[in-house]
């Protein structure tokens, strides 16, 4: 299907531009959707994650030494946990951490994650959130005392941070208008996917292939979001017919209990076929981890930065605390 909308974004678009921000500065207040950023926010991130570049490479900074970051993860996590908790450190802050909070919290007795957060918020100066239901990040930002990061929400929801540092990937590669991108793998429930497609469609002449099983293909919100944007999209189901079109291949995994078996997911993964297939100078990007969708032999490729998009997390997520921390 090839889609081309020309419904104007109207309320629906200053929705967007204004959720979790201060309407008289513009600065952030808590990181919980992409759909809050604006074109002058991703650019002051990005300069910001360009100077934290150079600051992780003298060893790191003391600016935020008497600050503390609190993790609360209510779903497993290592890479996001660990990214935000160098950031931290690497800001000369100071970290309280837990990875189970839902095993080990007085959630286990019935509390809820408003009275976690109120608490926490008390000893914290930033909190970083995954929690298990779609609107938990939300729901902790609208009582929270301190900045809260949605660090990915429910099976479904999206994964803000993960969306930046993506972008922030491509970009420092590319022009962001203009750009086209296949996304591949489970996209209805594809945090990092809907994230995305939420940022691509601030921008100009943005080309978007969903390409995915039917069952499993991206759910209506997301384009009717992109509708009011003016996005062109299509969806499909063969990555042979997108792969050799797209300046971006993003991977993302199928999981088996998704009723897709070991045949089906692997006709969605990158492997030296598919790479003689792509442009020349291409991206290929996966939030990670990886199964049987991307095969270890494309890692030496050139076009696989995944290991660069990871790393980039860093410097993105210490952009995004410097920001929080100034607005407070």
């Amino acid at each position: 299907m090839n889609h081309t909308s020309t419904t104007t974004n109207g309320f629906a678009e200053q929705k967007d531009l204004h959720f979790g921000l201060e309407p008289a500065s513009m600065k952030l207040r808590h990181v919980v959707e992409s759909q809050q950023f604006t074109l002058p926010l991703l650019m002051d991130l990005f300069t910001r994650s360009r100077g934290m570049e150079r600051i992780v490479a003298r060893g790191g900074s003391l600016d935020h030494q008497n600050r503390i970051l609190a993790t609360l993860f209510y779903a497993p996590s290592t890479r996001t946990r660990f990214s935000f908790e160098a950031a931290m450190y690497k800001l000369g802050g100071r970290v309280l951490s837990t990875e189970q909070a839902r095993a080990f919290s007085s959630e286990v007795e019935g509390e809820r994650v408003e009275d976690t957060i109120r608490i926490i918020g008390g000893f914290s100066d930033v909190i970083v959130i995954r929690h298990h239901e779609e609107d938990g990040a939300q729901r902790a930002a609208a009582v929270s005392p301190v900045p809260i990061i949605n660090a990915g929400d429910g099976c479904g929801g999206q994964h803000p941070t993960q969306a930046l540092l993506d972008l922030y990937t491509i970009y420092r590669m590319r022009p962001l208008d203009g750009l086209s991108v296949a996304f591949i793998g489970e996209l209805d429930k594809g945090r990092t996917v809907r994230s995305l497609a939420y940022l691509l469609g601030k921008f100009e002449r943005i080309r978007i292939f969903f390409v995915s099983p039917p069952e499993l293909q991206i759910k209506p919100d997301i384009l009717e979001y992109l509708d009011r944007r003016n996005v062109q999209y299509e969806l499909e189901s063969d990555l042979n017919k997108v792969v050799g079109e797209v300046d971006v291949v993003y991977q993302t995994r199928i999981h088996p209990d998704r009723g897709a078996d070991l045949p089906v997911r692997q006709k969605y993964a990158i492997n030296s076929s598919i790479l003689q297939r792509m442009k020349p100078d291409a991206m290929i990007l996966h939030p990670l981890p990886r199964t049987v969708e991307l095969d270890k032999t494309v890692d030496s490729d050139p076009r696989a930065l995944y290991f660069r998009q990871a790393t980039n997390g860093l410097y993105v997520r210490m952009a995004l605390l410097t920001m929080l921390l100034e607005s407070q």
